[in-house]
C-alpha cells in the first residue's frame, strides 16, 4: 500500500491507498517537534482501530512546513523500509515542470494540485485552494503550473481581525442568512464570507481576461464546500485533491522506474 503524506501550515492528513481506492484520511496537527516514533504510534493506533494490516510499501510526501520533512522521513525509513519520494526534490520526477520566474521555489501543495486537477479535468485550468492562505493556481494546457495568487486565508484573516481590534469577538465561518448583519458578529460573518466571495470571484475574473481564454475552476480546501453556496464560480469541488496529485505523481514515477 502507498501512504501519502501531505503536510500543510496548519495540518498533516496521513492517507493510505490500496491500489485501487484510499481507504483511511487521518488528519493531525502539524508541529515540527513531532519525531517519527510518535507519528508511527499514532497512525498504528489509527490503522489497528480499522482492523486491516499496515502493510506499506511505499510513501510519498508533500511538505509546505520543511522542518517536518526530516521525521517523516526517518518515520517511513526506520517502520516501513521505504525510501519516501518528496515533492520537490531533485529525485521526484514530475509529469510536467513549473514554469516560473528563475530561482523561484514553488510550493508542492501548488505543484500536486494543479497536476491532480489537469489528470482529472484537462486543459487550462485555476485551482483555488482554501487553506491557510487561499491559493490561486494556474496550470497550462500541459498541466504545468505557471503561476498564481496568495491571499490570506479565511481563518487568518479572522484570527488578524480578533486578535487587532479588542472589541471584536473571535466567530466561525459560515453563510449568513443576509448580507446586512444585525449585530457584530451577523457582521463580521456577513464581511468575510461575502468578502471572500468577492475576491474568489474577483481575482478569477482577472486570471481570465489576462489569459483571454476560458478555464475550469477547480476548488479544494476544507472550506471549499461552503463558499460553494455562495458562487457558481467553480466547476468542481473536490476535497481529495491533494492525496490523488501525490498518488498520480507516485504512479509516474514508478513507471519511470525511479522507485
Amino acid at each position: 500500500m502507498l501512504l501519502c503524506i501531505d503536510t500543510g501550515n496548519t495540518n498533516t492528513i496521513f492517507s493510505i491507498w490500496n491500489g485501487t481506492k484510499f481507504v483511511s484520511h487521518w488528519r493531525i496537527a502539524t508541529d515540527h517537534r513531532r519525531t517519527a516514533d510518535e507519528y508511527f504510534v499514532w497512525l498504528e493506533t489509527l490503522i489497528t482501530l480499522r482492523h486491516f494490516e499496515m502493510d506499506i510499501t511505499a510513501c510519498i510526501i508533500s511538505s509546505t512546513v520543511p522542518r517536518v520533512v526530516f521525521n517523516l522521513r526517518v518515520l517511513c525509513n526506520r517502520y516501513f523500509n521505504t525510501r519516501p519520494l518528496v515533492v520537490g526534490r531533485p529525485d521526484c520526477l514530475l509529469p510536467a515542470y513549473p514554469r516560473v520566474d528563475a530561482g523561484v521555489t514553488v510550493g508542492p501543495d501548488r505543484i500536486v494540485n494543479t497536476w491532480a486537477a489537469h489528470a482529472r479535468h484537462g486543459g487550462e485550468l485555476i485551482v483555488v485552494d482554501f487553506g491557510t492562505a487561499t491559493t490561486f493556481d494556474v496550470s497550462d494546457e500541459d498541466g504545468a503550473y505557471v503561476g498564481g495568487v496568495i491571499a490570506p486565508g479565511v481563518n487568518l484573516s479572522l484570527e488578524a481581525l480578533h486578535a487587532g481590534a479588542a472589541s471584536l469577538p473571535h466567530v466561525d465561518v459560515t453563510k449568513p442568512d443576509q448580507v446586512i448583519g444585525g449585530n457584530t458578529i451577523a457582521c463580521i460573518q456577513s464581511g468575510i464570507f461575502w468578502g471572500y466571495i468577492g475576491l474568489v470571484e474577483g481575482v478569477i475574473e482577472k486570471i481570465r481576461a489576462e489569459r483571454d481564454r476560458p478555464m475550469k475552476v477547480i476548488a479544494t480546501g476544507g472550506l471549499a464546500p461552503l463558499f460553494e453556496q455562495g458562487t457558481d464560480v467553480f466547476d468542481s469541488v473536490e476535497d481529495d485533491l491533494t492525496v490523488q496529485g501525490l498518488r498520480l505523481i507516485y504512479e509516474f514515477n514508478k513507471e519511470a522506474g525511479n522507485v
